[in-house]
């Protein structure tokens, strides 16, 4: 189990990686929050805006959020979506 202290450092480290996908996200209307992580290391996040319902969203998700994610928190095991098509 990951401490809160633990939790809230990896929460800064996974928002701060997706800063680098977020201006692409925004270009079209949408955004991405970080919701929480789990035990398992599996990062929740919610997409807004134009995100929510884009089509593209899944393929958004394995190419740019989980690469930007993964390459700056290594510990982080997947990400998944809490709305949107990719649930």
């Amino acid at each position: 189990m990951v401490s809160a202290t633990d939790k809230e450092l990896l929460l800064q480290r996974i928002d701060k990686a997706l800063d680098e996908v977020r201006p692409h996200l925004m270009v079209d209307g949408g955004n991405i929050e970080v919701v929480d992580i789990l035990d398992d290391m599996t990062v929740l996040v919610r997409w807004t805006g134009n995100c929510v319902n884009c089509s593209m969203s899944i393929m958004t998700m394995k190419a740019g959020v989980e690469q930007a994610v993964k390459a700056q928190v290594p510990e982080v095991s997947q990400i998944e979506a809490i709305n949107g098509l990719n649930k």
